[in-house]
């Protein structure tokens, strides 16, 4: 038993990995090809994509929303947990990283469920409240640029139903947030956030330790 989240060594992270990874071999084959690329830890982890689509399963979610999709790994995980009726709202601004994305969405069959907005997310997002779709979205990942994490919380919370999911990518920040955040305006953004979240009265809130920490919140 433990009070308290363990931490994981290495050899414990890669057993971990060994007895519950279930990884299709689209999402290993962009996985691997995303590492071999300058900002390689923009990709979640595999084990964290494994439990979003586990959500998007247990909450059985068929319209959601991404905000930030690098080359793609967590769109297509979640497209692939997604029913063939499921949708995915993508939301990016860089054509170099989300051409990646594109052509592993069309190898893994999931290319018709992911409408790839090529935009700044807020203007998408706006536009999505602003044609009557508040209130309509089961699930929301956020992931994006870290300064702007509130406006976009903001946005996917009108967005979703009530008892829909959000979930918000990078909420720890490598442990830099015990540190000193006047030179760190990315953290302190982040920080800023989840001292918000923690009193929202709003929503239910769950921060896991998975990743570099991902807060679950439920629109009450």
């Amino acid at each position: 038993m433990s009070a308290r989240t363990i931490n994981l060594s290495e050899a414990l992270y890669e057993y971990m990995l060994s007895v519950s990874l279930r990884e299709n071999s689209y999402l290993e084959d962009l996985r691997r090809e995303t590492a071999k690329m300058e900002n390689m830890n923009m990709q979640i982890s595999p084990e964290q994509g494994q439990f979003m689509a586990l959500l998007i399963q247990l909450t059985g979610a068929k319209r959601t929303i991404e905000v930030g999709v690098f080359t793609g790994y967590s769109s297509l995980a979640v497209a692939l947990a997604l029913p063939d009726d499921g949708h995915i709202v993508a939301c990016d601004v860089s054509e170099a990283y989300t051409a990646v994305a594109q052509r592993f969405w069309e190898k893994a069959g999931t290319a018709h469920k992911i409408d790839l907005r090529l935009a700044p997310a807020v203007e998408t997002l706006d536009a999505l409240i602003q044609a009557d779709q508040a209130n309509s979205y089961d699930f929301a990942f956020i992931d994006a640029d870290k300064e702007n994490y509130d406006t976009y919380y903001e946005r996917c919370l009108k967005l979703l139903r009530p008892g829909g999911l959000i979930a918000i990518d990078n909420v720890l920040w490598g442990g830099k947030l015990l540190k000193d955040l006047s030179d760190d305006p990315t953290g302190a953004a982040i920080d800023a956030l989840n001292k918000k979240l923690v009193g929202d009265d709003r929503v239910d809130i769950s921060l896991v330790p998975i990743g570099d920490g991902l807060t679950l919140l439920r629109k009450r």
